[in-house]
């Protein structure tokens, strides 16, 4: 079993609690009591994710800029909302080149789990079963992609939204409000801050910068001052830049480059941003979208009806949580480092490439 990041700040709307708590704990107990033999934390995974997308947008940078590769694809955009990716299959097939290669985290968990888990647990692959707990209609529809196989088994096996999921421990009489609070299992269940706030708009972009910033100079992103007040908030589309000096000798190439920088949420905003793009227009070097209103926590399978004060609660309970971790970057989690010095070896390694990498199709337009 793995739950996404916005499951754990609105579950609690459909069984008694106010909007804006978080429940984490109860949510891992409630899913043990359902039966489920292991929980894990799709957070976990969305490290992953972070710290793969960083490395393939700096690989595209040096190659732009060192290499002076002037076709290499900029903007490099998010690919974690499996709305947006069909979205822009159908909408915009000639610029699907500019989506990043990255599975979503849901799709990593999966993959992750009939490979390095089974691996590591001593289990065959063909007898795990991945459950995902997600706030997302389209979910269902990525985990049945034929392109989601890549270890020769289904990465995600069922998908249940965060309603269905409500609907299950009601009918199985559980009082999910006096349940303790329990944690998640170790081995793809520790989880950075970083991962945590994917479930919000500007989430992914500042989760990414934290390890893009860092891994350039060697020293924390100043997001404090420049990263939070531009990426956070809810409006539709946010735009803003970050100068990058005094890099590493790697990365020295990049000295003085001011990347360029946007954050959309909701597909008309998301309309905006690509048709500038197509026209050749487009001044960003990195964009995220996300599909809903909020991003995951306004998901299409997250408790209904909600409005924007509820969403903007739900982002508040998930920046609450990421503050009280331990660890913030996902470069740090050291599960995250174990993975990869016991099977992945590096970001973009070959072994990263086939599993947690593919790729999007040309479909029909609308």
């Amino acid at each position: 079993m793995q739950t996404a990041p916005a499951v754990r700040v609105a579950i609690g709307e459909d069984l008694g609690i106010e909007p804006g708590k978080r429940v984490t704990g109860k949510l891992v107990t409630a899913l043990r009591r359902l039966g489920f033999d292991t929980v894990l934390d799709t957070a976990f995974s969305a490290d992953i994710t972070t710290i793969e997308e960083s490395a393939e947008f700096l690989d595209r940078l040096r190659r732009r800029y060192h290499l002076l590769d002037q076709s290499v694809p900029l903007p490099m955009i998010t690919s974690c909302s499996p709305a947006w990716i069909k979205f822009v299959e159908h909408a915009f097939p000639e610029s699907l080149q500019h989506l990043s290669t990255c599975k979503s985290p849901q799709q990593m968990f999966g993959v992750l789990a009939k490979t390095f888990y089974a691996k590591m647990r001593g289990l065959k692959p063909e007898n795990i079963v991945t459950v995902s707990i997600m706030p997302c209609t389209a979910k269902k529809f990525e985990a049945d992609r034929p392109e989601m196989r890549s270890s020769g088994y289904k990465d995600v096996d069922y998908v249940l939204t965060t309603r269905e999921l409500a609907i299950m421990i009601i009918q199985a009489g559980i009082d999910f409000k006096s349940l303790p609070n329990d944690h998640y299992d170790t081995l793809m269940g520790n989880a950075s801050g970083a991962g945590v706030i994917f479930g919000a708009t500007g989430g992914v972009m500042e989760s990414s910068l934290r390890t893009i910033y860092e891994k350039a100079t060697g020293r924390d992103v100043p997001f404090e001052n420049l990263i939070i007040q531009p990426v956070r908030g809810m409006e539709g589309i946010k735009m803003f830049s970050l100068k990058i000096e005094d890099c590493l000798e790697q990365w020295s190439f990049m000295n003085g480059v001011e990347l360029h920088l946007a954050v959309a949420h909701g597909l008309a905003n998301a309309r905006t941003l690509f048709e500038d793009i197509k026209s050749g227009k487009s001044p960003f070097h990195f964009i995220e979208i996300m599909a809903c209103p909020g991003g995951c926590l306004g998901g299409g399978g997250q408790p209904i009806p909600t409005n924007p004060e509820i969403r903007l609660k739900r982002v508040q309970a998930l920046y609450a949580e990421e503050m009280g971790m331990d660890v913030r970057k996902a470069h740090e989690n050291q599960e995250a480092i174990k993975i990869y010095e016991d099977f992945l070896l590096n970001p973009l390694s070959e072994v990263a490439e086939n599993l947690i990498h593919t790729h999007y199709i040309r479909r029909k337009s609308y």
